[in-house]
């Protein structure tokens, strides 16, 4: 039956059906699933999806006809501000998230390079661990990206990326820390090598910028990698990751409002008056704004001493267990909540295949490569399944290796 065939469908019956869709998807709220999504508890989704409802059909597009996203905005920025150790000067706007942060770090890094150097065929220096999205945004606005290949720690290799800057290069990033295998790069030392230059440094904190200031403050020691270094001229920060909040929601935030002017948007030219934005998007809807501000108030700094605690404690016990495990290799320990392992000995064990037999026991992890490994994002939920995720693991990886089976690689992100 066509759409045009089907008729009205009553509210009961649409809910039951998208219901039905999605019986297939993971079950992200159980603690079975290390990646995507994340579960802060029953409440803390209670408050998101309320606040959301309130404001969904509401347009960040025009602030002056909304005024309460305004206030939104910048209460939100500003919890964020503090976090990323920044000052009265600094400045941020709320994104979409980390994708829509990480496109407008390389156009801003774009318009400054242009603006105050001059230059018209400009490049960005990026460790190889550096997310992809850094690549998609040199793709979209005409920036060449150069990958520099990270030394054997995982970090970036700072000779090397000191090497390949040059009077072009516009933007030059660390990571804080690196998705693949979740570790700091030094940061302070590649903010040296950009304002020797006149580039912009921007850290990828989107996985660490909630995380690594609640770690501090519970006595853990972090390397600097916040507005405290000098030369960081900007800081992305997912609220939708380890703020617990609704998916569509996060920050990029400047130094100070000069540098956050390069990455807007202003026009005057065609026949419906002066258009301005803050991001890629123009409508930007308000649900996910109003919902990253009621969480952040709900959770309050104990709540995320709290989450903070649970999701370092689980990984921490998962890394423990990889590293105990001889058949398994833990690429690093953890600077914060991600977890990335390999096999000790690929011709022993296919990890895709491990994989494969996880998913079988009801666990889904993120499969990349190179080298082939899996990753785990550990959140809060999972300290109340690391030990029958750690248990299953142990049975998967004897399952896969006796049967010598090959596994898929998978995707971390997908078209269709």
């Amino acid at each position: 039956m066509t759409w045009e065939d089907a008729g009205r469908l009553g509210i009961d019956e649409i809910l039951a059906r998208l219901e039905q869709y999605r019986r297939d998807d993971v079950r992200w709220k159980d603690g079975r699933v290390f990646s995507l999504a994340y579960f802060g508890g029953d409440e803390v989704m209670e408050v998101a999806d309320a606040a959301y409802r309130v404001f969904a059909s509401d347009n960040a597009l025009n602030l002056a006809a909304f005024p309460s996203l305004a206030r939104i905005q910048s209460e939100v920025v500003d919890i964020v501000r503090r976090w990323t150790g920044g000052d009265e000067h600094t400045a941020g706007f709320m994104t979409t998230g980390g994708t829509e942060s990480l496109l407008l770090t390389v156009k801003a890094a774009r318009e400054r390079g242009r603006a105050e150097r001059d230059i018209h065929s400009p490049n960005a220096v990026l460790p190889a661990s550096a997310h992809a999205a850094l690549e998609k945004g040199c793709h979209y606005f005409g920036v060449e990206s150069r990958r520099v290949p990270v030394g054997d720690d995982w970090r970036a290799d700072v000779d090397a990326m000191a090497a390949t800057v040059d009077d072009d290069t516009v933007l030059v990033v660390g990571s804080a820390p690196s998705y693949p295998q979740g570790v700091i790069d030094p940061i302070p030392d590649l903010a040296a090598i950009a304002t020797a230059r006149g580039a912009n440094f921007h850290v990828d904190a989107c996985m660490g910028g909630v995380t690594l200031p609640h770690l501090a403050a519970l006595g853990e020691p972090t390397p600097p990698w916040d507005f405290s270094v000098d030369g960081v001229t900007s800081i992305s920060v997912d609220l939708h990751k380890y703020g617990y909040t609704t998916k569509g929601a996060g920050v990029l935030i400047h130094r100070d409002k000069a540098l956050r002017a390069y990455q807007t948007y202003l026009t005057t030219n065609w026949l419906g008056g002066t258009y301005g934005s803050s991001g890629i998007l123009g409508t930007k809807g308000g649900g996910a704004m109003a919902a990253a501000w009621a969480v952040l108030h709900h959770l309050g700094h104990e709540g995320y001493m709290d989450l903070t605690r649970r999701a370092r404690g689980a990984a921490l016990r998962l890394a423990a267990a990889v590293e105990a495990h001889p058949d398994l290799s833990l690429l690093a320990r953890p600077d914060t909540t991600l977890v990335a392992f390999a096999a000790h000995d690929p011709d022993r064990l296919d990890v895709f295949a491990l994989a494969d037999e996880l998913l079988a026991h009801g666990w889904y992890v993120d499969r990349q490569s190179p080298p082939p490994s899996l990753h785990c994002t550990v959140m809060a939920g999972h300290d109340e399944t690391i030990d029958g995720f750690i248990a299953d693991l142990a049975e998967c990886v004897a399952s896969a290796g006796s049967n010598g089976r090959a596994g898929e690689a998978g995707a971390y992100g997908t078209i269709e």
